[in-house]
């Protein structure tokens, strides 16, 4: 098909499911479809962001050259980002005012960390997301200790999820190993919330305690030079925030007039289309299948991917999407900075080096397979 019967499909975000689909590129123009990309040059893997934060990968080793990526597949690029979506007139509108209109858009943009007080917005405040952010503060700390600074600095991490031990765990590590000692502070409304299960949780909280990191109930509601402020009115020394309060669905999302759930997440069906419009896809973190909700994890973006293949190819043709079903039981492993891991599977925990070693591995291996398309 050519010309004017082809489907012009917008590809928003160089997320997982998006960079798997661009490989399967010629299988979308055999069904018609002229696939188009607006994303950052860049792409920044989520896997390894805890493994760049403690310094066993670069930041470099960590990032995928998506312009290369799309002139191998043969999609064309637009380097920016969407400032806005009109659903209703069928475009999306870059940060620079350019239209692109579409018959079809799919959105794989990931989500943003969770802060109703802005506390993001102050001085040495580091939000888990984007993932530079955490890149930034690696940075920071080992300027500090090559500056000669000889006291470890307090940090704080606030958040109780997997994600906020994760964090604190590996800048417990990294402060360890700069300074001799640590001094860092995990800070939540709950200890124990977030973990698919008891015996995980108390495995990880058990050789945390042993390596010293200081745990508070209660939520950060301010941030001031030196120091950051609990609700309940106590002041914890802070020469670093970070932000771990859970992710939500980006802003660009507010707008569009697309249905959302309480995370400000797209809701999906499991043909993977919003259930406001049938020809705006989401996949990723910024989406949720309705009656499957996941938890923002990178796997539910792979495993996706040829689902959406096969949902805007469906589309195209005028054929129903199959679904897509995501497993209620899945592999998470957490990079806990000693060179130990924390590997999750349903109600399954064990910790140790060969948890880590199984995480780089897959992710390193995700890399490589994209890595084999920039060159």
């Amino acid at each position: 098909m050519k010309g004017a019967g082809r489907q012009r499909l917008i590809l928003v975000g160089a997320g997982h499911a998006h960079l798997l689909l661009m490989t399967r590129a010629d299988e979308l123009r055999r069904a018609g479809i002229e696939a188009r990309l607006l994303a950052p040059p860049g792409f920044d893997y989520s896997g390894l962001a805890t493994g760049v934060l403690s310094g066993a990968v670069s930041p470099l080793a960590n990032r995928l050259d998506v312009a290369r990526i799309a002139a191998a597949a043969g999609v064309a690029l637009r380097v920016g980002e969407a400032a806005r979506i009109l659903a209703s007139d069928r475009y999306v509108e870059t940060r620079e005012g350019e239209r692109l209109d579409y018959d079809m858009l799919s959105l794989n943009i990931g989500s943003r960390i969770r802060d109703p007080l802005s506390l993001a917005e102050a001085a040495d405040v580091y939000p888990a997301k984007p993932l530079s952010s955490l890149a930034r503060l690696r940075v920071r700390l080992e300027t500090l200790c090559a500056e000669g600074r000889t006291r470890a600095p307090a940090l704080v991490v606030a958040g109780t999820g997997p994600g906020g031990f994760e964090i604190a765990a590996v800048l417990e590590a990294l402060s360890r190993r700069l300074w001799g000692r640590s001094n860092v502070t995990l800070v939540g409304p709950d200890p124990e919330a977030g973990f698919v299960s008891a015996r995980a949780r108390d495995r990880l909280l058990t050789g945390l305690d042993r390596r010293g990191l200081i745990r508070r109930r209660g939520r950060v509601c301010a941030r001031a030079p030196g120091s950051c402020r609990l609700e309940a009115g106590e002041e914890l020394a802070c020469d670093a925030l970070v932000l771990a309060t859970g992710l939500v669905g980006p802003e660009l999302l507010l707008s569009a007039g697309l249905p959302l759930d309480p995370d400000g997440r797209m809701i999906v069906s499991t043909g993977l289309v919003s259930m406001g419009d049938e020809r705006v896809f989401g996949v990723g973190d910024c989406a949720v299948i309705k009656g499957h909700e996941r938890p923002p994890l990178g796997v539910f973006g792979v495993r996706a991917a040829p689902f959406l293949l096969a949902a805007v190819q469906a589309r195209a043709g005028g054929a129903p999407a199959r679904p897509y079903l995501p497993q209620s039981r899945y592999l998470s492993i957490l990079d806990l900075g000693d060179g130990s891991g924390l590997a999750l599977y349903g109600s399954h925990a064990r910790r140790g080096r060969a948890a880590v070693w199984l995480k780089r591995r897959l992710d390193e291996g995700f890399l490589n397979r994209m890595r084999r398309l920039e060159s």
